[in-house]
């Protein structure tokens, strides 16, 4: 374990990762809060926001939609290794972990209600940007959860918990907003109501573990230059970053866009119907693929060759709608994209907690490997509309979303640490 020279030298056992495993109450409780985060995340990304924009400034609907995308990702790269440092260095009642997910959760349910009842497509950039602060608070205190308290081999199945929820959360959210006709009035409410259901049993439930004032950095100046000093110290580190922020890059252009291609791009008769059935095609092969990997790595104790090949098929679901754009091969598309995303995301989390460089940082540290995560999400909508309407449209979006997932296996390569 290499260690910041600024932070004094802790002792080994600071560094051995949890003994006991955690139990399947425990997993489920983790995989529900998750669900609430993510429908409340990808529901308005995927159809509230675009629809509610088109409605506040029809003219500059795609432009309006990258811009308050592109604030939140512009905010994830200084908020989450921020919350991520302290939280390491909270010292809350609650827990240091579990007072952040508890703020965090409240921050998002008041976004999701001023988002609701914007006006005007500035108003909801900035309750929208409220509204991602408190996802990435409660991000930094739960990812951290893994490291704190989950064995290696384990790890795979508890990953599989947060990103299985993923592509349930998106039908879930995408199911009550299409039921109230995408009103932004009501449907913002609905997602937000749902977050604080799911979110209870962990928040009631979970115990954080308290580590020795030998375990915490000494200072929030000492855990951020180690945070942001991480990638330079532990290469392993940097290339599982470079690799994230890639693949996740890939996803979110092959994705964000998906309303307007099924409008504009394949012109079927009902785009909202087609996109949910897409995304149930997404769905089953998502959470098939995130458990299947996810367990198939903890029982090998292999972790790079599935995500490299998980990488390269969501490659392949971008060649599909490049070489052959069409409603059957965009549901051919939805499938791969789905069981590459999924087997990656699981398994990709859990190599990521193996290479992290200083176990009192682990929040830090993993508040940078989540920018990957979250700044191609919201940064994806600025990049994707240049493409569409400056550089030749869908098929240009889908190749470079292709290209940016295969570049992102390369660098899985490169990590030695982690077999």
């Amino acid at each position: 374990m290499t260690v910041d020279p600024a932070l004094p030298i802790p002792p080994p056992a600071l560094g051995g990762a949890p003994a006991a495993p955690v139990g399947r109450a425990w997993t489920a409780r983790f995989g529900l809060i998750w669900l609430g985060l993510w429908a409340a995340q990808l529901a308005p990304i995927q159809l509230l926001l675009p629809l509610q924009l088109a409605e506040l400034d029809p003219d500059h609907k795609v432009r309006d939609f990258a811009l308050v995308n592109g604030l939140a990702g512009l905010a994830a790269l200084v908020a989450l290794p921020l919350f991520g440092a302290l939280c390491d260095r909270s010292r809350s009642p609650l827990g240091r972990r579990r007072v952040w997910v508890a703020g965090g959760v409240l921050t998002y349910v008041a976004g999701l209600l001023l988002t609701g009842g914007a006006g005007s497509w500035t108003a909801v950039a900035g309750a929208w940007l409220l509204a991602q602060l408190g996802l990435y608070a409660a991000m930094a205190g739960l990812t951290a959860t893994i490291a704190d308290q989950v064995p290696t081999e384990q790890r795979g199945a508890v990953s599989a918990a947060i990103y299985g929820p993923q592509a349930l959360g998106i039908v879930v959210g995408l199911g009550l907003v299409t039921a109230v006709g995408g009103e932004a009035g009501v449907g913002y409410p609905l997602l937000a109501a749902l977050l604080v259901v799911v979110a209870v049993p962990w928040l009631l439930r979970s115990r954080d573990t308290r580590p020795a004032e030998a375990g915490r950095p000494p200072s929030l100046a000492a855990a951020l230059r180690s945070t942001w000093r991480a990638p330079a110290r532990s290469p392993d580190y940097a290339w599982a970053f470079a690799g994230r922020l890639l693949v996740n890059l890939g996803n979110a252009l092959g994705t964000t866009y998906l309303l307007y291609f099924l409008t504009d791009g394949l012109r079927v008769a009902d785009p909202e119907g087609s996109l949910l059935v897409l995304t149930l095609v997404y769905l089953v092969a998502t959470v098939t693929a995130t458990w299947g990997g996810g367990i198939l790595s903890d029982r090998t104790g292999r972790r790079r060759v599935f995500v490299a090949g998980a990488a390269v098929l969501q490659a392949a679901a971008c060649a599909v709608l490049v070489v052959a754009p069409s409603w059957p091969s965009a549901l051919v598309a939805g499938l791969l994209l789905g069981a590459g995303y999924g087997a990656y995301t699981s398994v990709d989390q859990a190599l990521v907690t193996q290479v992290l460089p200083d176990a009192r940082t682990v929040a830090g540290e993993l508040g940078v490997m989540n920018v990957a995560v979250v700044a191609p999400q919201a940064l994806a909508p600025l990049l994707a509309g240049l493409l569409i309407a400056q550089l030749g449209g869908y098929d240009v979006l889908f190749t470079v979303a292709g290209l940016a997932t295969v570049c992102g296996a390369l660098t899985v390569g490169r990590i030695r640490s982690v077999r």
